[in-house]
């Protein structure tokens, strides 16, 4: 086994080296330029098509199985984390307060990203034999370059089935049960019980339950997540203006061992900025455009407009609350990482009450995850052996949950990260190859639609 993982810790430190965080960062950017920019120019009309596309409007925009926006509320349920409360931590640890920086920019490229995943999701979706729309990496990549570029959407729907058992699965079920058990002292397999039957009582009901409950669940506990941020930060007021410094100082010059913090490189500020920003948003990944190609939305521009708001709110507004909190509290440099180091942040500015609130986060976080990534998963299955798979496979997700929730798991994040690398380059090299077709449709329809 310790061959095995050093093996799989080979492979991962390769791809996702600097190769892999310059492909994310450079599509993200070709396709910024490529648009004029305009995701980040975009941004208000964006939310005002989130705000209309509440419910499917019309005959005209209704090919699809839930609404537009709870096709982003299902793609937020599944990428709004454990990323954001861990992972933004973890970067700080390890890169210095410079690694912010980082994480933004990833996301503002990332926009680009997720909105020509989504564009081609929409446009190159399919019907299957059961009438819902399916759609994603897979089939842009079949439909969009050909028959000939089959194999690489295949291998897309194969790492994706398999790296959904990991990210978006146990690793998540662990982290329920391991802030419960922390917190409250609730035993793990007890959390793991609870949890495998709310999903399964989730999943039964197929994508317009999963996009019922995440349109619900999503939205107050992202709110409600921000304004405990802004209630610490207020506390921290004096401390904000240091912070912004240390974040945009740190970006580009090394920062020395203070504390419990080791000192880290600009490298390591720029590497797990980036790679802790992917990892939150999955800009690039993937797997938001499963979600986004079932929208009762025509329009691929619209959607896609819709589709770039889950990276502004998933990294430039949760996980920048996550990370001021951590840098103005002054925890960074205790020595705590991950989750930890962000309910110390928390408990430092309210306590005896911060820690409880970041741990009913993570764990309600988590969930959403769990439920996201299952119709990921189970998209890339049907993909692969068609609708009759997805009865198993559901069974198999629930059956891993408490599972997941009892084991230790250092191998299977590693091998599941490695995945959401293999999944991230055919995705990548699709995004690339279809760049003229996104450019093309969105002039188009801004052409006319003048009034947006």
């Amino acid at each position: 086994m310790e061959s095995i993982t050093s093996i799989i810790g080979a492979i991962n430190g390769i791809v996702w080296g600097p190769m892999m965080l310059v492909l994310i960062l450079g599509v993200g950017l070709f396709l910024s330029l490529g648009l004029r920019l305009m995701p980040i120019l975009r941004l208000g009309t964006g939310f005002k098509l989130l705000w209309r596309g509440r419910k499917a409007a019309s005959d005209e925009e209704s090919a699809g199985e839930i609404s537009p926006f709870q096709a982003l509320m299902t793609a937020l349920s599944a990428t709004v984390g454990t990323g954001n409360i861990a992972g933004v931590a973890t970067a700080v640890f390890l890169g210095g307060p410079g690694a912010l920086f980082w994480m933004w920019i990833t996301a503002l490229v990332g926009m680009a990203t997720k909105y020509s995943e989504a564009v081609l999701a929409v446009k190159y979706r399919e019907v299957d034999e059961e009438g819902n729309h399916v759609g994603g990496p897979m089939y842009y990549i079949k439909n969009g370059l050909g028959r000939k570029w089959g194999w690489l959407g295949m291998a897309f729907a194969i790492f994706g089935a398999c790296a959904g058992f990991g990210i978006g699965n146990t690793v998540q079920s662990n982290s329920i049960a391991s802030v419960m058990e922390s917190n409250f002292g609730l035993p793990t397999w007890i959390s793991g019980v609870i949890a495998m039957v709310l999903v399964g009582a989730v999943l039964i009901g197929g994508i317009r339950r999963i996009g019922h409950v995440a349109g619900a669940l999503v939205p107050v506990m992202a709110v409600s997540y921000i304004a405990a941020g802004l209630v610490v930060l207020a506390i921290n007021a004096d401390q904000i203006p240091h912070a912004f410094n240390l974040i945009f100082t740190h970006a580009f010059s090394p920062i020395a061992a203070e504390g419990g913090f080791a000192g880290a490189a600009v490298w390591a500020a720029i590497r797990f900025g980036v790679a802790r920003g992917i990892f939150s948003n999955e800009a690039g990944l993937g797997s938001a455009p499963i979600a986004h190609a079932a929208a009762q939305n025509k329009s691929p521009v619209r959607q896609g407009l819709v589709a770039m708001l889950g990276t502004f709110i998933d990294t430039i507004m949760i996980c920048t609350i996550t990370g001021l909190v951590i840098v103005t509290s002054g925890t960074w440099t205790s020595g705590e990482s991950g989750a930890a180091l962000t309910s110390a942040a928390f408990a430092e500015a309210l306590p005896g009450v911060g820690n409880y609130l970041v741990a009913i986060a993570l764990a309600i976080f988590a969930f959403t995850t769990i439920i996201g990534w299952s119709f990921y998963g189970e998209r890339c299955v049907e993909y692969i052996f068609g609708v009759k798979a997805i009865a198993p496979y559901r069974i198999l997700w629930i059956l891993a949950i408490p599972a997941g929730a009892v084991l230790s798991l250092d191998f299977i994040w590693l091998l599941a990260d490695t995945l959401n690398a293999f999944m991230a380059i055919p995705n990548l090299i699709a995004l690339a190859l279809l760049s003229p077709v996104v450019f093309q449709i969105t002039r188009e329809f801004f052409a006319n639609n003048k009034d947006l």
